[in-house]
């Protein structure tokens, strides 16, 4: 019975710059729009936002800001 239906092509992946993962990011960290409103509104996947939220967080944690700098050498 399967092997008469048609396969189904695999969805394309999608490919998003650094740029715009890095607007995203902003935009749902300045607090302009939650996440379910900014999946909605570029149609993105949610688990892709989520994501980019979370390598963001790892990437400024990795990072010491020019405040934990300054605060070390006082």
């Amino acid at each position: 019975m399967m092997e008469n239906m048609p396969k189904k092509k695999p969805r394309p992946r999608w490919r998003f710059t650094a740029d715009f993962k890095a607007e995203i990011v902003e935009m749902c960290l300045r607090g302009d729009r939650s996440v379910p409103e900014v999946v909605k509104d570029f149609d993105l996947p949610e688990t892709a936002v989520r994501l980019w939220l979370a390598q963001a967080d790892e990437s400024h944690q990795l990072r010491p800001s020019r405040t934990d700098s300054t605060a070390l050498s006082s």
